[in-house]
């Protein structure tokens, strides 16, 4: 299919048929030395891993499986009820040396790349912002990307995803850490590795500092996030 968002075309054979119809996108940080390494990895048969496109630090974006066909970018992972969530997203890497090799800020042509392709796919299956996640948010005992620098508020900016609460309501909702990791399942993070889970809260709501902690403020922001749920504000 032709598409005015995507510079190239790159099949790889890492793909099988969807069990169930898109509802989320999931954000990626490919971790190596460049995106022709990556791009590589993402259509070698025997890596057994792929997503849906690639975006260089250029902006250049690469299509590398279409988006009717499941890609498998996010292994084991969970959110909101759905465990195959290969077969429910549509998986985007973004060329960068991850925490592994020099963690630094996005690139902003990277960025610029992203947007419209995202809004573009959010439009086409009325993905809810809440949906747009990242690896971190869907494996957070095994993955911390995008991580910590990956500017949400600019994805916010355009409707894409949900803003950071920018008032809280309440200021210390929960009676003890039990009663937010509920909550924390309730909002749809796995909470099997709690301190790993609050980690993965804290990398997309509370950037600035991570260290797996239940504090007042995280404790006010799942509160905001689920109520703002509840009232429906945050589709």
């Amino acid at each position: 299919m032709a598409d005015e968002l995507v510079h190239r075309e790159e099949p790889s054979p890492n793909r099988n048929p969807r069990k169930a119809p898109i509802s989320m996108v999931v954000l990626h940080y490919t971790e190596m030395e460049s995106a022709d390494a990556a791009m590589a990895r993402l259509c070698d048969p025997a890596a057994e891993v792929s997503a849906h496109y690639l975006i260089s630090e250029a902006g250049e974006v690469t299509r590398l499986v279409p988006e009717a066909e499941r890609a498998w970018h996010a292994g084991l992972s969970y959110w909101r009820g759905v465990r195959d969530v290969n077969s429910a997203s549509v998986g985007i890497e973004l060329d960068h040396p991850g925490h592994g090799l020099g963690y630094r800020d996005f690139s902003d042509a990277q960025i610029d790349a992203l947007i419209p392709l995202l809004a573009r796919i959010t439009g086409t299956y009325d993905i809810p912002r809440a949906n747009v996640v990242g690896h971190s948010d869907v494996a957070p005992a095994r993955k911390t990307d995008p991580g910590e620098l990956f500017p949400w508020d600019r994805l916010a900016e355009y409707g894409l995803c949900l803003p950071r609460p920018a008032k809280l309501e309440t200021g210390d909702p929960f009676d003890n850490d039990a009663a937010f990791y509920l909550a924390l399942e309730r909002f749809g993070y796995d909470i099997t590795d709690g301190h790993k889970a609050v980690e993965a809260f804290q990398r997309r709501w509370r950037p600035e500092r991570i260290d797996g902690i239940v504090d007042g403020q995280l404790r006010a922001i799942l509160f905001q996030l689920l109520l703002d749920r509840d009232r429906g504000l945050a589709r």
